[in-house]
């Protein structure tokens, strides 16, 4: 009897969080094949060429970079497959770019999902293109001047071109939203029953000093990494779902969104980013550590800012003890 209330409320909970994501990525992805279409990756390239010389690219590479923060990064990737430049970078060069794609790829949906759970937009825009261009620049730095991965790159596979048209679009969001929905279902299961048999709370106590240094409290430790191996729109989903519930203060929303902004699909992306030329020292390493960095500078400005300016600023939603701290 215990059974069919628990599966309900596992479907509903389902529901729930699948709606608050499909409300947001459904128009914002709409609104982005549009801009694609309007021409705006180009202008975005036009941009960012003339700044791609502080990470020691080519200008080219400003419309890769530009096409992965609209789009996504298989968008970016096809860009690049298409550059006659792409077949002359060394591994450096290509993992410093990979690197800042990871760090900052996808905002249309991605900020969007980080402002329904209560974080500002200009907040999380900060966040991401600071910490992806304090990557890029570290990194080239390091490898400019230790000489390191300086040789010609060869990638392992080279992405499919990517369709256009608005068919093409309502075929990936239909298969997008049905996987989204399935990966959420168990992901929740899942939480639920590690909840039931203690592993949560394990994890959670595992991961408190880590947790500490990142001035997030042990309560956002799930879904912040559901949110570092599965990808933002889980990690995010759930997190809303916390969010609203009020389980969550408004800070650690704020704190663990950045952190997984930054640093989320650390498996599959790292993976895709590795065959097209990108080495692990930049894709993994230096994306977690600066990661980490920008996360423990960001909560320790966030002790000292008011509550006043935090709400205008940073939280997008209601707060009430956690702007007191």
């Amino acid at each position: 009897m215990r059974s069919r209330p628990f599966s309900l409320q596992l479907l509903h909970d389902t529901m729930v969080t699948c709606l608050a994501l499909f409300k947001i990525t459904l128009p914002i992805s709409a609104v982005t094949q549009l801009l694609v279409q309007w021409g705006a990756m180009d202008l975005i390239g036009q941009i960012l060429a003339p700044l791609m010389g502080v990470f020691g690219l080519p200008g080219e590479m400003g419309l890769v970079w530009g096409s992965a923060m609209l789009t996504n990064l298989y968008g970016g990737l096809s860009v690049f497959a298409t550059l006659p430049a792409a077949g002359e970078l060394t591994v450096a060069q290509i993992s410093v770019l990979t690197t800042m794609m990871l760090m900052a790829h996808g905002l249309p949906v991605e900020m969007s999902i980080t402002r329904k759970a209560g974080v500002r937009l200009r907040c999380s825009l900060v966040v991401r293109l600071g910490g992806a261009v304090i990557a890029g620049v570290c990194l080239h730095v390091l490898y400019r001047y230790s000489g390191w991965l300086a040789v010609p790159t060869r990638a392992l596979w080279q992405p499919p071109p990517v369709l256009e048209g608005w068919q093409a679009w309502l075929i990936g969001q239909g298969r997008n939203l049905l996987s989204i929905t399935v990966i959420i279902f168990v992901l929740l299961l899942v939480m639920r029953m590690l909840e039931a048999i203690g592993v949560i709370g394990w994890l959670t106590g595992s991961l408190r000093p880590f947790l500490r240094l990142l001035g997030i409290s042990p309560a956002a430790a799930p879904v912040t990494m559901i949110g570092m191996f599965l990808g933002l729109s889980y990690g995010g989903g759930l997190i809303i779902q916390e969010a609203h519930s009020g389980r969550l203060p408004i800070r650690d929303v704020a704190l663990s969104l950045s952190f997984m902004g930054l640093c989320h699909s650390l498996v599959e992306d790292s993976l895709l980013m590795a065959v097209v030329g990108g080495h692990w020292s930049a894709i993994l390493v230096g994306r977690v550590i600066v990661s980490i960095s920008v996360i423990v500078v960001l909560q320790r400005v966030l002790t000292h800012l008011s509550p006043v300016w935090l709400q205008r600023h940073v939280y997008a939603a209601k707060s009430t003890t956690e702007q007191a701290d």
